[in-house]
């Protein structure tokens, strides 16, 4: 159903596409939108390894919840900031892509622990952290990435 990586040789293993999953903050989430178009968007996310799927949480209307509302399948691409060998000035970059579906969460304690654990990718304040779960759980969407394909490949840009 999902298609093989083309280029072999780049490939990285699940545990290297797991660490830059859990690793970096930020990726791009791609939904299917209006008339057949990809409607794709930056995301904080917060990769759960006790159950092997990815976090996001975000409001209650707007496009993206109406083309969910409509399809739940979505891609997810994640990006390191690349590194450079010595005395080379070619970056090399890890990227994962997920492909799986989207669910809405409604327990509302694993909405508190997913959104504390996801807030301290950003800050190490926790009390900070708590009073702005405290003040927003009510309002706060998780949506829970189930995966079902994920590939991961170093590519160097030279």
């Amino acid at each position: 159903m999902f298609r093989e990586l083309t280029r072999k040789k780049q490939k990285m293993t699940e545990k290297e596409c797991i660490e830059v999953l859990a690793k970096e903050k930020r990726g791009v989430l791609a939904v299917n939108g209006d008339d057949g178009y990809p409607y794709a968007m930056p995301m904080n996310h917060f990769y759960n390894e006790s159950d092997g799927c990815i976090y996001f949480h975000c409001g209650k209307k707007g496009y993206r919840a109406d083309c969910l509302e409509r399809s739940n399948k979505v891609s997810f691409c994640v990006y390191d900031n690349g590194y450079r060998n010595n005395g080379q000035w070619a970056l090399n970059v890890k990227s994962v892509i997920v492909f799986g579906t989207v669910e809405q969460v409604y327990d509302e304690d694993i909405i508190r622990d997913i959104t504390y654990r996801l807030s301290l990718k950003f800050t190490g304040d926790e009390q900070y952290i708590e009073n702005e779960i405290k003040q927003s759980i009510k309002a706060t969407v998780l949506l829970k990435l189930n995966m079902q394909s994920m590939c991961g490949k170093l590519v160097n840009e030279s």
